[in-house]
């Protein structure tokens, strides 16, 4: 997750970076359940309104909650299909709170209701977010269900009128590219603190829609647009947060446009804090369990198994290091090829998400071919058949 507020305010007034900080584990992002009441376009858990076999149970949800904690897992979020549709979700979220986790929510916000509002706000999430893939008639289409954004905006509401922090999620497509505008607006009208971005991966059903994804330049104008309306909200007191994630190349764009609009002094303290940040945190700060138990590098690496938590505790599956793919994931830097490795801006992104590579050529440590920078902005440049990364101080001149 690239957290963008969190460096326009670094941009703004700069702090003291200080000694670089470790998370003590990884935050862990838990599909407790695949059955969905809808059938999204781009889900990539490929979810039905439907029983799956073999799904935990609640005493097997436990036990892996005891041994995360042992390992020091200091989130949960909580996802599915549609974490609201499994039985036991509120004794399982309120555990988890009552052990000291952060616990957020991802739920499409159609069942948050009247009826269960009291239940969700008992719960006491740190964070709920519903996601949203535009304005009305676009969000029900993507969602394939009609009056589908009424039901969520409705949730919304509810978790505003009981003070629970709530955020919109958006998946940047094709498709949907036109309705950050307006959801930026409806953001902004209906109080709510965060807003997240997610670029389109290459799993699940977004896989099977590979060709719906944004072109470059679509990606380009929805960023630019994200960092104007932080910096707007930023300069005018406000507090919203907007972060986004499966593209680490987002962190690199950002220091290039604020190389546009701030003195050189507050742009080297962003870079700093950037390469800080490292970019893509797959297999080491990011892990998923799906809803049998599998273990995967992250959520969208659900054709690639790392292990089971019935068989192996999490603790041991994520340390493991005799996967060749946990090795490189683990490995600073990442063994990548092409552009990736040639890019002079690789200590930002690190490599940026390992998964579309794999999807489109069977090797892991490919170039990324989501990142939306082109040669010129990663100094690189071919020589021949060869890739090299260009002086910083040619680029300059150039």
């Amino acid at each position: 997750m690239f957290r963008i507020s969190h460096y326009m305010r670094e941009l703004l007034d700069p702090t003291p970076l200080g000694p670089p900080r470790e998370p003590p584990g990884p935050v862990v992002i838990w599909n407790l359940i695949r059955r969905c009441n809808l059938t999204c376009k781009h889900c990539y858990a490929i979810s039905a309104d439907k029983a799956f076999a073999g799904e935990l149970s609640t005493r097997e949800a436990l036990e892996v909650m005891e041994d995360l904690r042992r390992f020091r897992v200091p989130v949960l979020i909580l996802s599915g299909g549609e974490p609201l549709m499994r039985p036991d979700i509120f004794e399982l979220s309120s555990r988890a709170k009552a052990m000291g986790f952060y616990v957020g929510l991802s739920t499409n916000g159609t069942l948050i209701t009247d009826e269960n509002i009291d239940e969700i706000a008992a719960v006491g999430y740190d964070y709920v977010g519903i996601s949203l893939d535009g304005v009305g008639e676009t969000h029900d289409r993507f969602r394939r269900r009609q009056g589908a954004f009424e039901e969520s905006l409705h949730g919304i509401r509810l978790c505003r009128q009981r003070d629970i922090k709530v955020g919109i999620r958006f998946t940047l497509t094709q498709d949907n590219e036109g309705e950050l505008p307006a959801l930026l607006e409806l953001m902004e009208a209906e109080g709510v603190e965060k807003f997240y971005l997610s670029h389109l991966n290459y799993a699940g059903r977004g896989n099977k829609n590979r060709k719906d994804d944004v072109h470059h330049r679509m990606t380009r104008r929805a960023m630019e647009l994200l960092f104007e309306t932080c910096l707007a909200d930023r300069r005018a007191g406000g507090r919203r947060e907007f972060v986004t994630g499966n593209n680490d190349a987002d962190g690199v764009f950002l220091l290039q446009w604020a190389a546009r609009h701030f003195p050189a002094e507050r742009v080297e303290h962003l870079r700093h804090g950037l390469e800080r940040w490292g970019g893509n945190s797959s297999g080491v700060n990011i892990a998923n369990i799906d809803n049998l138990g599998n273990v995967h590098p992250d959520t969208m690496w659900w054709d690639y198994t790392l292990g089971n938590v019935r068989e192996r505790p999490f603790s041991e599956i994520w340390m493991d290091t005799s996967d060749p793919l946990m090795a490189g994931l683990k490995r600073r830097p990442r063994p990548v090829k092409g552009r990736c490795a040639a890019c002079r801006e690789r200590a930002i992104c690190g490599g940026n998400t390992r998964v579309r590579a794999w999807q489109l050529t069977g090797d892991p440590w490919a170039e990324d071919p989501a990142c939306y920078l082109t040669d010129e902005e990663i100094g690189v440049e071919y020589r021949g058949e060869r890739l090299v990364t260009t002086p910083w101080s040619r680029r300059k001149a150039g």
